[in-house]
């Protein structure tokens, strides 16, 4: 299938993967700039997910697509070393007109995984996974807010998730023209339209992640939990005596 076995069609799922998980960030951080309106709200949005089936249908599609992109970064990576040989070592200076990104990106993509994985552990396992196998706080699986509040009240997370959100900006800014390159939908007249949509795009989105972490970090978001008040366990990680 000349999907997987030719260099473009690799490409091409490359790319596809991409945006489809560039739409995913999309609905997640307009999800998330509700925290920083209302808490009611948010957790609002987490029972309507919850362990829905359409939430998890969504979550396998989601987890799939990550795969799937994943794989064929390492393997265009492997590819495109293979096609170099030996001579790859034969230059020390790199072009000019190659962006930094571009010639990062295996390196910027695992640290995002990194950091997937990480958010994954702070909140996909304590409230999807929690509502699906019954093992943890039932209580708070759908108290998003609780578990936002939680986790930056911690410096060091705070920090892991601000370079995760920098490493995302470079990774996406490259990543969304490269990809509408890839499919056909970058001229020469499109073509630098198209980088500066992508890079006011993925500002946007980045924005709006790093404001959650910032604002709660640094407690600029007041009020309680969602529905009334924190739970005891959590008042000292909410800033509540």
């Amino acid at each position: 299938m000349w999907l997987i076995n030719s260099s473009i069609g690799r490409k091409l799922v490359m790319s596809i993967t991409g945006m489809a998980l560039i739409l995913f960030m999309t609905f997640h951080v307009s999800m998330n700039v509700v925290a920083l309106i209302s808490a009611d709200g948010y957790n609002w949005i987490c029972g309507i997910l919850g362990a829905h089936w359409y939430a998890v249908a969504a979550t396998l599609v989601l987890a799939a697509l990550a795969v799937i992109h994943i794989l064929y970064a390492f393997i265009l990576t492997i590819q495109n070393r293979r096609a170099r040989g030996a001579n790859r070592y034969d230059v020390t200076v790199k072009p000019a007109k190659v962006e930094w990104a571009s010639q990062n990106m295996l390196v910027l993509g695992l640290i995002v995984l990194v950091g997937l994985v990480i958010h994954l552990c702070n909140f996909w396992a304590k409230m999807m996974l929690v509502d699906l196998t019954g093992i943890g706080d039932e209580t708070l699986s759908a108290n998003g807010v609780y578990w936002i509040r939680y986790t930056f009240s911690q410096p060091v997370y705070v920090v892991i998730y601000i370079v995760w959100i920098i490493a995302l900006w470079f990774h996406l800014s490259h990543g969304f023209w490269s990809a509408l390159q890839t499919v056909g939908w970058s001229g020469k007249k499109w073509f630098t339209r198209w980088k500066i949509i992508s890079i006011c795009y993925t500002t946007i989105i980045c924005l709006g992640f790093l404001a959650v972490v910032v604002a709660y970090g640094l407690g600029l978001v007041g009020g309680d939990c969602g529905g009334g008040t924190c739970p005891v366990e959590a008042s000292a990680a909410c800033g509540i005596n």
